[in-house]
Formats: structure tokens, C-alpha cells, sequence
């Protein structure tokens, strides 16, 4: 429930404070004097559209604020919490509007987005307006006001989520048409995989591969080369490196029987001679092994060709072949996860269809049964607010596309005739702003058990009407207003009578420059108030006394 509104600098009005209470609350006020400002705050506090030529003239920025208990807001409360901007069951919006045009918002303190106030305001306030009717002439608006009258939201639910199960087959079915049948692409990347899988790719083992096809390609050369080697080492012939150094460590011997430290040198040749028969020995070992095999060495040059032409076709080196395979592995696991043919996504669809026809066709019988309750109650309520002879009944026409949509099977068309013996029309072709104005409240009272919003704003919702049906549409607000709290902005005294608050707004010129101020009447404040209303600039006793007994009436009722 709205408890408070405060303006700073917004249009004519420069500070206002208002505090609201439940029931109806009426705002009157001279022409002019700014009666729809406080529903234009709220609209702006609620994500509507704001710009600079709300800011007063000559402030540099216009303030709302507005707060809520959330008491009878669940919905709210549970939006705060999921958006972790609640404040102990309070509610606070505040919204800066500056002269150059930027806009600022916060919630409950914390700053929040333009969207994040309009999600916000459509669970706190549903604004009536003179533009608001014209969401009236919307089917899709029609459509929605019967489901929720008929109560009807799980089977919307139910109905929306079929539909689209069904479109997500159908999107896949256009992915398929467009990239062809996935069973040939997964021929495609196995047979990719298995020429991969075929090969040890591992990087050690293409690092030895490379070593063994390098070392057979050169065996021949090794060979000659290792017996060159040996040759220099213990050559047969005398000069090979060993026989020498034998031949040098046996002289030093002889002489270090004459100089001792010559035996030094013997020791140090001896432990080389050692090392040399050890490399000969290992070189000897080594030529041994090397085996002139043509048969491995082309055994070994299809392996590595078959690795280079894996390589060029998929366009990474050699060691990049293993990510590559691996790569196809879990593409092909995909595919395979998803494994929906063209087949097989045919006949889930239409198992799909056949789920959408069975949730459709039960919101259809509902609302069928809905819109014969709704037709009959807004033509009550139209005889009322003095539309004698009128119609209303709520049309549902079957969609002309077979396929499963999100709102059912049909389409609601609101009816009227505002005069006896003329058929029913579309509320689009035929209502006048004051029709569409009485029609408007006539729906709001027949679906008022539906509605789940707590404060409902109706700007001057009683235009174009007046005596006794002034008086009965002053009164369906004052039911609205004992159900849930209720705002109006009228002009008219037998509405402002049955307000269980009264603001009036006035305006006044000072140093040339206007100001609006808004206050709340008391009890003879109302009186002087609907005399006004009443009379016009002259007032007489007369004129009072029959404000008097208006309000009397009406408080009494």
C-alpha cells in the first residue's frame, strides 16, 4: 500500500509532501492546477518516461519519492528479496530527474535501473489514465484481462511451456534444414577420428619415431662413420690412439725408475688409455646394433608421411594432431548426446503438437465459460454507469496459424453496443473516450478479485459523465477503495464525495511565477471543497448544504 509521496521541484509544484491511507482517496482541484501531477510522480516512480520539461523552471533537478508497505504485496516483497534490495518489509523509490535531461534511480537506497523500477512498479501500482484506457483496445491486453478474471494463470503456464517445447524442436528442425542431417556429419568427423585414432600420437612417441627414422635413414653413415672411429682408436696398423698411448704410458714407466715424478704422468696416461678402450668398446657395442634394414626404414617413412599428411589436412604441426583428435572426440560425444535425426525430431514435434492441443484446449473451454461470466457482469455494471441497453460480451476467435502459440488456441475480442438494438462491435471501432472511461471501470470492478496489484490510480477516469452517473461511479470507486486502496483524480463533486481521504490541489501566482500546493481537507475544508465543485465561484448556504448532505450520504453508505 502507498503510505507516502513526496515532490521537490517537479512541473508547478514545488515541495509537496502526501500521505495516503487505505480506502479511496480523491485529489480535486481548479483547471489547471495540476490535479494529475501526483499520478504523472507516480507513473515516473513506477519506470515511466521522464524528461526535462518536468523539472520546475529555474531548479536544476525535480525529486520523487514514494513509499509502500509491503503487508499486502507479497509479490513485491518476494521481487525485493530475488533482487537483494529489501528493507525490512518497507519499500522506498526515489527518482532524480535533472534539467539537462539524465535521469537517476534507487531503490530502498540502493541504486537501480529505469527497468528495474518499472518491473518493480507494475507489482506496487496500476495506473488508470486517460492514455491507460487505450491499453483497452489491445486483444492482447483483452486477452490477458480475461485469463486473469477466469483466474486461469497455471493454465496459461501450462500452455505457454508446451508451446515452447515445441519451438525449441522446431528451431532445431531449421538448424537441421540449414546444416544438413547431423548423421552425415557424424560419419564425417568419425571417419576424420578414426584415421587420428589409428595413429599413436602422443608426443613422446612421434618425438621417437622421428629419432628412429633419422637414425635408420643414416645407418649406413653411422656404420662407416663408427669404423673410421675405431680405426683412430686401435688402429691395427700401429697409429691408432690407443697403441700410441700404450707405447707413451711404457716409456714413462722406464724413466720414472729415474725420475719418481714422471710416474705421476704414467698413472694419468693410464687412466686414459682406460676411457679410450671404454669409447672404442661402446662405439664397437653401438656398430654392431645399427641394422641396414630398407624394409623398417620405409616402414618407418610411411609412418612419419602418414603423420605429415594428417597434419596438412587438418592444419596443425605434428604435435598439435593429438588436441585435434581429441577435439573431434568431443564434437562427435555432442552430436551423439543431442541424438535427434531429422526422423526422429519430426516425430517428437508432433508429440509436442498433441501435448500443446491438450493444455490449449482445456484454457480454451475455460476461457469460453470465463467470457460469458465477464460478458454478463461488465453489461450489469454498464447499465449502472448509464449505459442503459448496452452490451458487452467477449468474442473468442480461433487463431488462424495451426501452430502451438504461447497464448492458447485463440484470440478474445472485447464487444460492445452502447445502444439498445445495435449489435455488438469491437471496443476498438466503436467506444467514445467517455464509454471507454465507464467500460474501463466496469472491468476493473468484475475482475477486482482477479487483480493482485494493492494501490489502483484513476486519473479523471469520470470524464464525460455526470449526475446519477457521477454518483454510481463514485461509488463503484469507494467499493474498489474497501477492497484495496484506491486513488482518483476527479473533477466531479459525486465522486469526490465518497473518498474516505480528500487533497485538493490550488494554484497560486507569486513574483510572477505560478506554484501548485497540495492539502489535505478536513472535514468542513471537504464541505467549502464540494460546494466549489458544486456552485462554481459563488457559493451560497444553499450550495453548502447540499455538499453537506452529498458527503453525509456518502460517508453513511
Amino acid at each position: 500500500m502507498l503510505t507516502r509521496l513526496q515532490i521537490k521541484d517537479f512541473a508547478v509544484v514545488s515541495a509537496a509532501t502526501v500521505t495516503f491511507g487505505p480506502g479511496l482517496t480523491v485529489v480535486s482541484g481548479e483547471t489547471g492546477a495540476g490535479k494529475s501531477l501526483l499520478v504523472d510522480a507516480l507513473m515516473l516512480l513506477s519506470g515511466g518516461r521522464g524528461d526535462s520539461g518536468m523539472v520546475r523552471h529555474g531548479a536544476e533537478r525535480a525529486e520523487l519519492a514514494a513509499e509502500f508497505e509491503l503487508d499486502d504485496t507479497p509479490a513485491a516483497a518476494a521481487w525485493l528479496r530475488e533482487a537483494e534490495l529489501d528493507e525490512d518489509g518497507l519499500c522506498q523509490l526515489r527518482r532524480v530527474i535533472r534539467a539537462d535531461g539524465g535521469s537517476r534511480a534507487w531503490i530502498n537506497g540502493r541504486p537501480a535501473t529505469v527497468g528495474q523500477l518499472a518491473e518493480l512498479g507494475a507489482l506496487l501500482v496500476e495506473i488508470h489514465g486517460q492514455h491507460e484506457h487505450q491499453a483497452l483496445l489491445s486483444r492482447a491486453h483483452q486477452l490477458a484481462l480475461l485469463d486473469g478474471f477466469g483466474g486461469h494463470g497455471h493454465l496459461v503456464a501450462e500452455v505457454r511451456a508446451a508451446a515452447e517445447a515445441w519451438a525449441a524442436l522446431a528451431r532445431r528442425q531449421a538448424e537441421l534444414a540449414r546444416d544438413g542431417d547431423p548423421g552425415e556429419r557424424i560419419d564425417w568427423l568419425q571417419h576424420q577420428f578414426d584415421e587420428l585414432e589409428r595413429e599413436n600420437l602422443a608426443p613422446e612417441a612421434i618425438e621417437e619415431l622421428i629419432a628412429l627414422h633419422r637414425r635408420q635413414a643414416n645407418a649406413a653413415g653411422l656404420l662407416q662413420g663408427c669404423e673410421r672411429v675405431l680405426a683412430r682408436l686401435s688402429g691395427d696398423d700401429g697409429f691408432g690412439i690407443s697403441p700410441l698411448l700404450r707405447q707413451a704410458h711404457s716409456e714413462l714407466q722406464q724413466l720414472a725408475a729415474d725420475e719418481p715424478a714422471l710416474g705421476e704422468a704414467a698413472a694419468l696416461l693410464d687412466s686414459a688409455q682406460i676411457q679410450i678402450d671404454e669409447a672404442a668398446a661402446l662405439v664397437e657395442r653401438l656398430r654392431d646394433g645399427f641394422d641396414l634394414d630398407p624394409e623398417r626404414l620405409q616402414s618407418l617413412e610411411a609412418q612419419l608421411a602418414r603423420l605429415h599428411e594428417l597434419g596438412r589436412k587438418h592444419r596443425v604441426p605434428l604435435e598439435g594432431l593429438a588436441a585435434r583428435r581429441d577435439a573431434l572426440a568431443e564434437e562427435l560425444e555432442s552430436l551423439r548426446a543431442a541424438g535427434i535425426d531429422g526422423e526422429t525430431l519430426a516425430l517428437r514435434m508432433a508429440e509436442a503438437q498433441q501435448a500443446w492441443q491438450a493444455c490449449a484446449s482445456t484454457l480454451s473451454a475455460a476461457r469460453a465459460e470465463a467470457a460469458t461470466r465477464l460478458g454478463a457482469q461488465v453489461a450489469e455494471l454498464m447499465q449502472e454507469l448509464g449505459m442503459g441497453g448496452g452490451r458487452f460480451e467477449v468474442a473468442l476467435e480461433p487463431n488462424a496459424d495451426a501452430r502451438p502459440d504461447a497464448q492458447g488456441a485463440e484470440r478474445a475480442e472485447f464487444m460492445v453496443s452502447a445502444n439498445p438494438g445495435q449489435p455488438p462491435r469491437p471496443l476498438r471501432k466503436v467506444a467514445s473516450g467517455g464509454e471507454l472511461a465507464r467500460i474501463s471501470l466496469a472491468l476493473e470492478v468484475a475482475t477486482l478479485d482477479a487483480e493482485a496489484v494493492p494501490t489502483m490510480v484513476f486519473d479523471e477516469v469520470d470524464t464525460g459523465i455526470g449526475g446519477a452517473v457521477a454518483e454510481v461511479v463514485g461509488q463503484k470507486l469507494r467499493a474498489l477503495g474497501a477492497r484495496r486502496q484506491a486513488l482518483c483524480v476527479t473533477h466531479l463533486p459525486q465522486v469526490a464525495a465518497q473518498g474516505h481521504g480528500h487533497y485538493r490541489v490550488s494554484k497560486d501566482v507569486a513574483e510572477g511565477s505560478t506554484h501548485s500546493g497540495v492539502r489535505r481537507l478536513d472535514a468542513e475544508d471537504r464541505v467549502e471543497e464540494i460546494a466549489r465543485m458544486l456552485g462554481g465561484v459563488e457559493i451560497t448556504e444553499t450550495t453548502r448544504a447540499h455538499a453537506r448532505q452529498m458527503l453525509e450520504r456518502a460517508q453513511a453508505g
